[in-house]
């Protein structure tokens, strides 16, 4: 495993799984093979609904609570609950979060950002960052902020590889958690010519040499996937290194091509949406 070292001293896997779209019974198991794996690194949501399975899936799998670096993301609606890192708590079963972030940049962000500084003050989160953040929104927090975000989860793949945004955020000593590490999974850019070329070259697949030029470029990366040998593959990346050159010719890639794009209208409907966090199984 290789590790990011966060602004605050936190080391966090470069590597590990992400449970968006999935239901909690997926999710339990996803995340007990990946632990199974060697994965550490576990993300998960608010909105994900199911934050209740990711903490059964954890405490199934026998590890030591400390050897696996927890993350989960609070949902616009609970901005302004204070006892939302609470709630959160309780429904992962820990007395701790290893990362918390702002879900969204929608309702009231600055209060759920301070609800997460009171959180880490408080030892109940070890670091805390963004989700979907922009630039002009960054620096807002950042003007403001006592504990600085260490983090920030966005969607990078090749052909959208948030090149200024990433020096951005290297003056700022955050590190880019990438969402949609392979481009939601378009085929054309998986099947791109350079990537079927290192594939062979390495005895890897293509979605192989993908995570492994992410985490050469300082990007933590969290594919999901419900499927045992998927999920074994995604985490199959530490033994071998892309060169310079390699990597040059996927740099060269960029497209700014962006599969989620968010918009006013979203983020309105985002802060009035209460997902049913209760419910969940």
């Amino acid at each position: 495993m290789e590790y990011a070292t966060l602004n605050n001293g936190v080391k966090m896997p470069m590597a590990g799984i992400g449970t968006f779209l999935l239901t909690p019974d997926e999710a339990e198991t996803s995340v007990l093979s990946a632990l199974g794996d060697g994965y550490r690194l576990i993300d998960t949501a608010n909105a994900y609904l199911n934050e209740k399975a990711v903490g059964r899936a954890i405490r199934e799998s026998g590890l030591p609570r400390e050897e696996i670096f927890l993350e989960t993301k609070l949902w616009p609606s609970f901005y302004e609950q204070p006892d939302a890192v609470d709630k959160t708590l309780e429904r992962l079963g820990t007395d701790y979060i290893d990362l918390l972030l702002i879900h969204q940049p929608a309702g009231n962000y600055l209060a759920g950002y301070r609800q997460m500084e009171k959180a880490c003050q408080e030892g109940k989160v070890r670091a805390i960052g963004l989700s979907n953040f922009n630039r002009t929104q960054i620096e807002e927090i950042l003007s403001q902020c006592k504990v600085r975000p260490a983090v920030l989860q966005t969607e990078v793949h090749p052909y959208n590889q948030e090149k200024e945004l990433k020096a951005f955020l290297d003056e700022e000593a955050m590190v880019i958690q990438a969402w949609y590490p392979l481009g939601h999974g378009d085929k054309a850019l998986i099947q791109e010519k350079v990537f079927a070329e290192l594939a062979q070259k390495y005895g890897k697949s293509n979605a192989q040499i993908i995570l492994r030029w992410q985490i050469q470029s300082g990007n933590i990366v969290i594919p999901g996937s419900k499927n045992p040998a998927h999920i074994r593959d995604n985490f199959d990346l530490f033994d071998f290194s892309l060169t310079d050159e390699e990597m040059s010719r996927i740099a060269a890639m960029d497209q700014r091509k962006r599969y989620y794009t968010s918009t006013p209208e979203l983020l309105r409907r985002y802060a009035e949406i209460v997902p049913d966090v209760d419910g969940q199984k």
